[in-house]
């Protein structure tokens, strides 16, 4: 599970802006987050609806964002975000809003037990070893994920499969957005992926976003590339949360 606040944008030039969080606290950037927000708000008519598309301009930790919402009927069918651009930090560090190590490995559902282990090793190692700073922003620091995957099929498109262990040992049922982000920037560092060409990524359940480099640019003299990833969210409930003035649990309490 997964949160989003809803915010102020920074200024007039977004629509909203959001803060995500977890079971371990705050995360700088959340792909599948922004896209299930961006769906929430339209379909809430938080904000006018214009078919077949509605843009969408998002302020997240990481950065501002813009997305496309492809409507059919009122029914926001996907949404396209373009990322902040990401770059290669290091040799398997990739940063697509937040940084992520990227390790190949064999995705099966039924050893989800190891590869959650794998990632919390993995991720503990690479933050012992390395300094894992933002060259630009150093309030954007360590490892947030480790991106396991496994290659499917050359292409076209390029077809890879991937488990994201993240915060203190959770499992993103998406492809991850922002770990796909960081993907194509390592992907093309190798020059496995260029502007144009398409990565399907798919998760441990088989959900599937769809993501390219739209450009090539610079952080801080680093090669980067700018990415759009796609995908979908659906509503599964509503919940309204209250707070009594007599609940003397009512803000919360920590267990340490």
């Amino acid at each position: 599970m997964y949160g989003c606040f809803v915010t102020q944008p920074e200024d007039d030039g977004a629509d909203l802006g959001v803060v995500f969080f977890h079971n371990e606290g705050y995360s700088t950037a959340c792909g599948h987050g922004t896209i299930a927000l961006v769906t929430w708000a339209l379909e809430s008519g938080r904000i006018a609806v214009t078919e077949p598309e509605t843009k969408v301009v998002v302020d997240v930790p990481s950065g501002r964002l813009e997305t496309w919402a492809r409507v059919e009927d009122g029914d926001v069918r996907s949404v396209r975000f373009r990322n902040v651009p990401a770059f290669v930090h290091s040799p398997g560090i990739g940063f697509g809003g937040a940084f992520y190590g990227s390790v190949e490995e064999r995705i099966e559902p039924s050893e989800l037990p190891r590869l959650i282990g794998l990632g919390r090793r993995v991720k503990a190692e690479l933050e012992a070893e390395r300094e894992v700073v933002h060259p630009l922003e150093p309030e954007l620091r360590g490892i947030y994920g480790v991106v396991l995957w496994q290659h499917e099929d050359d292409g076209p498109p390029l077809v890879q499969r991937n488990v994201t262990v993240f915060a203190d040992g959770e499992v993103d049922r998406s492809p991850c957005g922002s770990g796909t982000s960081a993907r194509l920037a390592l992907l093309a560092a190798e020059g496995r992926i260029g502007p144009g060409d398409e990565l399907l990524h798919r998760s441990i359940v088989g959900s599937e976003f769809r993501a390219r480099i739209v450009s090539e640019t610079e952080v801080a003299g680093i090669p980067a590339v700018v990415t759009e990833v796609e995908g979908s969210a659906h509503l599964t409930g509503r919940h309204e949360f209250v707070l009594e003035p007599s609940d003397e649990l009512g803000l919360g309490f920590q267990l340490r």
